[in-house]
């Protein structure tokens, strides 16, 4: 996905969001606030955007998004029900209807295991969680910014579903 691409999928969301209002914060890591500075690029994201979390370092998964440290600690930060936490977390936290988060390895070595590219999404909404595992190549830049489409898609076919009942095509189209 360009960058015109992915700036008019974020506006996308942004309008849905914003017509029937619903608010989101992310929690991040591997993404480092990337996926919070795209939605904010759009205008009128002020309506919708709460805020995030940048939760890059392992412990503030805990600390700040609320994720069990014994499932850190047994698990790693790359989990999928990690993931999860950090989403439901942040929209705890941030006083948002939905949580969106990530986490994952974007190299350039593995960690705890876990190969380059792998990456967990998830949002969460009215209690309940949704996180979709990823496997993206390239390099460190190229895996982030597949993090940050990955995380606008998923977040605008959720709303679009949320609001509409229907999905949306690759352009945000219903």
């Amino acid at each position: 996905m360009n960058e015109s691409e992915l700036f008019s999928r974020t506006q996308h969301l942004i309008t849905t969001c914003a017509q029937v209002g619903l608010s989101v914060a992310g929690a991040e890591s591997l993404t480092g606030g990337r996926f919070v500075a795209t939605l904010v690029d759009v205008p009128g994201a002020s309506a919708v955007v709460r805020g995030g979390l940048i939760t890059y370092a392992t412990d503030l998964k805990s600390r700040l998004a609320g994720v069990d440290a014994d499932r850190l600690e047994e698990t790693g930060p790359v989990d999928e029900l990690v993931a999860a936490q950090m989403a439901a977390g942040t929209a705890r936290e941030c006083v948002a209807d939905i949580g969106v988060a990530c986490t994952g390895v974007a190299g350039p070595q593995p960690q705890d295991g876990q190969p380059v590219g792998l990456v967990y999404t998830a949002i969460a909404f009215a209690g309940k969680a949704q996180v979709s595992e990823h496997h993206f190549g390239g390099d460190r830049n190229a895996i982030r910014s597949q993090t940050v489409a990955a995380m606008i898609v998923g977040l605008d076919e959720f709303a679009s579903r949320l609001a509409y009942g229907t999905e949306v095509n690759e352009h945000g189209r219903r």
